[in-house]
């Protein structure tokens, strides 16, 4: 008995043509990339035996591949999350049309635009200097290696609520110098939280896509001017993850 073959989902476009975008190896075996369609909303889908998929490396790297495809192709792209499966293209038809009104708003926002992520990361030693530079945090250092472990414990807690606030302000200055530039250049902007102790912005911008190669100008000017002391991270372009709020609900599959 063959297995079930259901329909997998990657992103919808603006289109009301057929389309193709070749074929993608999804757990081994070559799978063709095309369209289901209602009016004007189109959701690029392969077909694929009717399981839960789950978010492997390999997995999200192989939707991954199949949006900046389409992307390469299409100036209105509507990310959809990584693993949504359907039972039939009618399902996959009734989705379109139930997002339909949220799709009619969100394509001519997001039409000829894309967004790009900017990661700050401190250096090591740029850190290191900063922090040891602080005369309180020096200070509470000093008591805490001079008294016993157990009378040091508030001194402690007090030395890492210095050292998180040292960082806060590092971030607030990083965001003034590095962020705000961005801000007039990019359509929106979405501030996300750091990730690990060394990161002091992570941002995402939505741009258009005629002044990509301005912004990329700023963003390397301003690496320029910070390379000795952090890292830029400069990611996309990407659908406007940040800038979409559409959730599906993962279909599970009849067994």
């Amino acid at each position: 008995m063959s297995e079930e073959q259901g329909i997998y989902v990657f992103c919808g476009i603006q289109t009301e043509e057929n389309q193709s975008f070749g074929t993608i190896h999804f757990e081994g075996q070559e799978r063709e990339i095309y369209t289901v369609h209602y009016k004007d909303a189109a959701m690029v889908v392969t077909k694929v035996p009717m399981k839960i998929y789950h978010p492997s490396k390999d997995n999200l790297m192989m939707h991954q591949q199949v949006l900046s495809t389409v992307m390469g192709r299409k100036d209105t792209v509507v990310p959809i999350s990584f693993g949504n499966m359907f039972h039939s293209e009618a399902d996959v038809i009734a989705l379109a049309e139930s997002l339909y009104p949220q799709l009619e708003k969100i394509f001519p926002q997001i039409k000829g635009k894309m967004e790009v992520g900017l990661k700050v990361i401190g250096k090591k030693y740029w850190l290191e200097k900063n922090i040891n530079q602080n005369e309180d945090v020096m200070k509470k250092k000093q008591v805490v290696h001079s008294k016993s472990e157990a009378a040091g414990y508030f001194d402690r807690i007090q030395l890492g609520e210095m050292a998180k606030n040292f960082f806060q302000a590092l971030q607030s200055d990083i965001k003034s110098e590095i962020h705000e530039p961005l801000i007039p250049l990019a359509e929106a902007s979405q501030l996300n939280d750091p990730i690990g102790e060394k990161m002091l912005l992570n941002a995402a911008y939505l741009i258009d896509r005629d002044k990509e190669a301005e912004f990329d100008e700023k963003v390397n000017a301003l690496h320029d001017s910070w390379q000795d002391k952090v890292d830029f991270k400069y990611t996309g372009p990407w659908p406007a993850y940040n800038f979409i709020n559409i959730k599906l609900k993962v279909e599970e599959p009849s067994t």
